[in-house]
């Protein structure tokens, strides 16, 4: 299962840094995705992969002698799934107003200043 997630993960990073030098703003923010996938893939492979091992100490003992699910892990990637859904709807927010203003999200055709508009 590790192998299969290490391949998905150079997938997903591969993926985003090809769309990130693309020129279109739209396939950058594809890229952005594809990279924040591909990294939340990694921290969640990082903490292991216990199956049937929850993070929960049974009554009676002080400390886990077995091996089990790190939650810490689990809990950063919850919290960059809610940073990074609101980073990608602040950017396709301002690739809308650009396009609508400039009627392209060609990343060569926005060297235009705030004056020429």
């Amino acid at each position: 299962m590790e192998v299969l997630l290490v391949i998905i993960i150079g997938l997903l990073h591969a993926c985003g840094l090809y769309m990130l030098l693309r020129r279109s703003m739209f396939k950058m923010i594809i890229g952005l995705i594809l990279l924040g996938n591909g990294a939340n893939l990694l921290i969640f492979l990082i903490g292991r992969l216990v199956k049937g091992k929850p993070p929960v100490i049974e009554e009676g003992m002080k400390v886990f002698t077995d091996a089990y699910a790190d939650p810490i892990p689990q809990a950063l990637i919850l919290t960059a799934i809610v940073i990074g859904f609101g980073l990608q709807s602040f950017a396709i927010i301002l690739i809308k107003r650009v396009y609508n203003v400039l009627e392209t999200d060609d990343l060569d055709e926005l060297n235009s200043t705030d004056e020429e508009l």
